[in-house]
């Protein structure tokens, strides 16, 4: 049975950083933080950072309940928008981003 993403893992180049504007941007404290790895938990959903991975960047999109303030957090924290904020049906509206790391964020709220 899929139960959908439980892991997210981002290659960032200053994991101190990236763990400041996660902080910020999941409004939550990491429970792991390694200088190996930064780990936030969202329900039951694991977000991660680890500095300097091989692999590439990996994109994955957050349910948020207020897209514009959370979109504004993220470029704040100097992320460039690639699709600005679009409704895409209903009420349902999607944007995303490059942050400074070259990985691509979504955001969705319903």
């Amino acid at each position: 049975m899929n139960k959908g993403i439980k892991t997210v893992i981002y290659p960032v180049t200053d994991i101190t950083t990236a763990t400041a504007l996660f902080r910020k941007f999941l409004g939550c404290e990491p429970y792991a933080e390694q200088p190996y790895y930064v780990g936030f938990k969202i329900n039951d959903q694991d977000i991660g950072l680890v500095p300097n991975s091989p692999e590439g960047g990996m994109t994955a999109f957050y349910h948020v309940g207020d897209i514009k303030s959370s979109l504004q957090i993220l470029v704040d924290g100097g992320a460039k928008i690639i699709q600005d904020i679009k409704n895409v049906g209903g009420e349902r509206l999607i944007a995303t981003v490059n942050d400074k790391d070259s990985n691509i964020i979504g955001l969705i709220q319903n």
